[in-house]
């Protein structure tokens, strides 16, 4: 069991600075994530995009998350990794098996809806959502399922004072964090994280309903996580269609990209660093007695439990910049 990523990415997030994390649809675009980010998200969107070519609207099917987080983890021991589970796939025992299965694959933490099915994008309008005495039904299992995981519970609520009263509801069962998706103004998460003693995340898309912000004007909003949906997928969507429309246009000749020219070469570096790393990991798991070990490369620091910190308590403070 790895029990030590969700600790590292809980006291990440208590730091004083706003940590972004990039959303990414297969390994490969993660690792050029990782490049420039220590924090990757596992995005719904752009997950069911590449893996099945469908919309974000419930096809995604846990096994397949789980897998790709196992093949992530493999080549990627050194990032914070939070994964996008949707309603936690339907039924509150199916929610437990899945955060237990993503703990073990090395996730660091995972975002849970209060969306009913069938499901939408949280930044397009028609969502249904779950009677709250439901959703703390799954929320509170599924806290009592993790042993390390950071548990983000997300409301994809509309109606300002049902968000404020979900807020307060996620807080008193015990989430590590809130994201209130689909927001339309920074100001409104302000107003709602008054007097919430846990770090809170912002998800921006291009398109989307919610501003897009600086990391600057995030951190001053008090957000701890800023997550980034699509910015793999959609940069990828526009690069493929530029390529396609240049073969047409020059009768099928490959004309590289004179500004940052990607060659077989330089693809295959990427794809060498991460066997290297996956090698090491490797070594690092099995010593040379034939005996296992489970320490990943977010490992508490001397004197540490390894265990998820309990937030403050209503009343207490949690470190961060004041608003």
């Amino acid at each position: 069991m790895h029990l030590e990523y969700g600790a590292s990415l809980c006291r990440a997030v208590s730091s004083s600075r706003t940590l972004p994390f990039i959303g990414v649809y297969d390994v490969f675009s993660a690792s050029l994530a990782a490049k420039h980010f220590d924090g990757l998200f596992v995005s719904g969107f752009s997950f069911a995009a590449s893996h099945y070519g469908l919309p974000d609207i419930g096809f995604i099917a846990w096994p397949d998350i789980v897998a790709f987080v196992q093949r992530l983890r493999s080549v990627l021991p050194e990032h914070h990794i939070i994964v996008d589970i949707d309603d936690g796939y339907c039924d509150v025992d199916v929610a437990c098996h899945v955060v237990a299965q993503l703990e073990a694959a090395g996730a660091s933490g995972v975002i849970m809806e209060d969306q009913a099915r069938p499901r939408k994008c949280g930044h397009f309008d028609g969502k249904q959502i779950l009677d709250l005495e439901s959703y703390l039904v799954k929320l509170d299992r599924v806290l009592g399922a993790r042993r390390d995981l950071m548990v983000i519970a997300r409301t994809d609520s509309s109606d300002p004072a049902d968000i404020e009263r979900r807020v307060r509801a996620f807080e008193a069962a015990g989430a590590d964090g809130i994201l209130i998706d689909g927001v339309p103004s920074l100001a409104q998460i302000t107003e709602v994280r008054r007097g919430i003693n846990r770090p809170f995340a912002f998800n921006q898309i291009a398109g989307g309903k919610s501003p897009l912000c600086t990391l600057s004007e995030l951190h001053e909003a008090g957000i701890n996580i800023a997550i980034y949906s699509t910015p793999c997928l959609f940069a990828a969507q526009h690069a493929i269609v530029t390529a396609m429309e240049s073969l047409q246009i020059n009768d099928g000749l490959l004309i590289p990209d004179t500004d940052r020219p990607v060659t077989v070469q330089s693809c295959t570096s990427v794809l060498a660093d991460n066997f290297k790393r996956g090698m090491e990991r490797r070594r690092r798991v099995h010593r040379p007695d034939g005996s296992r070990t489970s320490t990943p490369a977010h490992a508490p620091s001397a004197g540490s439990t390894g265990t998820v910190p309990r937030w403050p308590s209503a009343g207490q403070t949690l470190h961060r910049r004041q608003v």
